[in-house]
């Protein structure tokens, strides 16, 4: 107990040097010890990638309006949602010439999110100042010193509402993506309402891996007919990086990309059973730091 009260303390710390703060920080959640000289399980190299991997394009691939540019260069702009316009403050929005249904996102971190159904019932008094929340917020301080944020410019963005016939919720598709190798997925369903998750291999085989905060599908969830072509976007995207998990949506066989994210749930959600830690961390090559230097921060994408 006393030392969970020592770690929770250091967390909030934000100061510390990175290698330092990141061991606190993952034992506080996890309840294991962290060795950054050689990382194991999927969330321990997550957190080596945090606190050494720091190629500046990451910054870019974070943040939902520029991350746009890179999708369209690599797989085209018919991925893409429809942008509707993109705001440095709450006061340019003009709701009046906005549709009745659209999503409004900050564009530099997560949970930013914002979806209107229905204009009409808008409390804009509440949501500007929900916005100029978001906008104070650096996600880099926020979470675990998610690098990737930490130079994330603020910015607002209102996109297309998607919406899939005869759903309530969209269904989000989540590839886990190694050197540019999709090697699994989960498919999270009914997120507005009974939120709940299931892992499947590249061959649509469904994985016995659970989280204790988050619900499991218990049947099966049909197979996108193109899922061979999400699998294609997903690795195209992924370039050459060690890790990054891209979500896409499937509307009616419409492929629309989601994002980008580097360190899934801060990493440090847990997997369960216990061995698939070091199953799924297993697919992570750590880099090597180039000789005289403290981090990588070069990045070469060849595909």
């Amino acid at each position: 107990m006393l030392r969970k009260i020592k770690l929770g303390i250091i967390k909030k710390l934000k100061f510390l040097p990175a290698d330092f703060y990141m061991k606190a920080y993952y034992e506080y959640y996890t309840g294991k010890k962290l060795n950054l000289d050689d990382p194991i399980e999927f969330n321990a190299k997550i957190q080596w990638l945090k606190v050494f991997y720091r190629p500046m394009i990451l910054s870019k691939l974070v943040d939902k309006y520029e991350v746009r540019e890179y999708v369209k260069e690599k797989v085209g702009e018919k991925y893409l949602n429809d942008l509707i316009g993109v705001y440095d403050r709450p006061t340019e929005i003009d709701f009046d010439n906005l549709p009745n249904k659209f999503v409004l996102k900050a564009t530099h971190g997560y949970h930013f999110n914002l979806l209107v159904k229905d204009k009409t019932k808008l409390n804009k008094k509440k949501s500007k100042f929900l916005m100029y929340k978001w906008l104070s917020k650096n996600q880099y301080k926020r979470g675990g010193l998610e690098w990737a944020y930490k130079h994330a410019k603020p910015r607002l963005i209102v996109e297309e509402y998607l919406e899939e016939i005869g759903k309530d919720d969209i269904n989000d598709y989540k590839f886990f993506c190694f050197n540019g190798v999709p090697k699994l997925l989960h498919v999270d369903i009914d997120r507005g309402s009974n939120h709940s998750r299931a892992y499947y291999d590249m061959e649509w085989n469904k994985l016995p891996i659970k989280h204790d905060s988050i619900g499991f599908i218990e049947g099966e969830t049909e197979r996108p007919k193109n899922f061979e072509e999400m699998a294609s976007v997903a690795a195209k995207l992924a370039g050459n990086f060690p890790f990054v998990r891209v979500d896409l949506y499937n509307l009616n066989e419409k492929i629309v990309f989601g994002e980008m994210t580097f360190y899934p749930a801060d990493g440090r959600l847990e997997f369960m059973p216990e061995e698939y830690n070091k199953i799924v961390g297993d697919y992570i090559t750590i880099p090597e730091i180039p000789p005289n230097q403290k981090y990588i921060t070069n990045y070469s994408n060849s595909k």
